[in-house]
């Protein structure tokens, strides 16, 4: 792509998102996109699939040889948990059982937590909101990379370090960057994960346990479906934030690579995506787009011009200042 973003800082900016505007237009001129504001029917019986997809492979990587163990991990195992991860963004919209009954998504979220080996899905709900709410928000979306990381993996090798750490900056970010109180449901997902792993372990040993632990390091570091991390905002034209993917790998990710209508209307489940690109080309098909996640990480890797500073930052409260 030409006119590529600059490594050496973030992009500021102080106006609304894009998304706010083209969400209000599209509504106006095509109402028919609000019946696609409703619950995924299939969502739930998925993520069963998903999770008893798990628990069979943790039975029988009970005898495997390390090596192996490592193997299936990377290659099933880490599409499994990649998978359910995206299931859990997909239920923190409450499009699993309907805003109606927002505590039965809550619930059902610690329960597609379970293969992920670690606490993760109340966790995520409470700052993916500030993410939509606050795309890009300095201080407050902590989808965006730090100083220190812009700073630190700026080279070839150091930012394929970086991708291969993601799961650790994902969850160890928004603890420098915008640290909130633990709740009742965040301690609630802990423990029923903690009584999991422990009773996996008691079962059948550390093997099944490992095997979920590096399924869910290596299908969330250095795996390509984790293309998607860097595809999503990453600045791979100048001043174009946000990108879509519309490949085979939707299949996998619950159209997490519609990204640019997820953020145009959050509340929509992935399953009706392909819908609202449907009904409205106008304003998708224009877009400058992703084909392929595995490139995308070959040139986040490889281009001087990418990196962790290439994102932009907004600042809300001068821009809600401004006239």
């Amino acid at each position: 792509m030409g006119n590529r973003a600059g490594r050496s800082d973030f992009e500021w900016v102080y106006t609304d998102q894009p998304h706010t505007q083209r969400r209000k237009e599209m509504l106006a001129k095509y109402p028919a996109i609000k019946a696609l504001m409703r619950p995924d029917p299939g969502l739930k019986w998925k993520v069963l699939a998903l999770v008893l997809a798990q628990l069979l492979a943790c039975y029988l990587v009970r005898g495997l040889a390390w090596r192996w163990l490592l193997f299936w991990a990377c290659v099933l195992g880490g599409c499994v948990n990649h998978a359910l991860t995206l299931a859990i963004h997909d239920i923190s919209h409450n499009v699993a059982f309907g805003t109606g009954r927002a505590a039965h998504n809550r619930w059902f979220a610690v329960f597609a937590n379970l293969p992920i080996g670690l606490p993760y899905a109340t966790s995520f709900k409470k700052y993916h909101v500030d993410h939509h709410r606050y795309l890009g928000g300095d201080g407050l979306d902590v989808d965006v990379p730090t100083r220190f990381e812009g700073w630190l993996f700026c080279t070839p090798a150091r930012k394929l370090l970086w991708l291969v750490l993601q799961p650790f900056f994902y969850s160890l970010r928004p603890l420098c960057v915008n640290p909130k109180a633990v709740t009742r449901m965040e301690v609630f997902n802990a423990l029923v994960q903690l009584a999991a792993d422990a009773a996996l372990l008691a079962l059948w040993g550390l093997k099944p346990l490992a095997y979920l632990l590096a399924s869910t390091l290596l299908g969330l570091g250095l795996h390509p479906i984790s293309g998607h991390f860097v595809a999503e905002h990453y600045m791979f034209l100048k001043g174009h934030e946000t990108y879509s993917y519309y490949g085979p790998l939707n299949w996998l990710t619950f159209n997490v690579g519609y990204h640019v209508e997820h953020h145009d209307f959050p509340s929509i489940p992935g399953c009706h995506l392909p819908l609202v690109r449907k009904i409205a080309p106008e304003y998708y098909d224009h877009l400058p787009q992703h084909h392929s996640w595995v490139k995308v990480l070959w040139d986040f890797v490889l281009d001087d011009a990418l990196g962790p500073y290439a994102r932009v930052k907004r600042t809300y409260r001068l821009a809600e200042g401004r006239p």
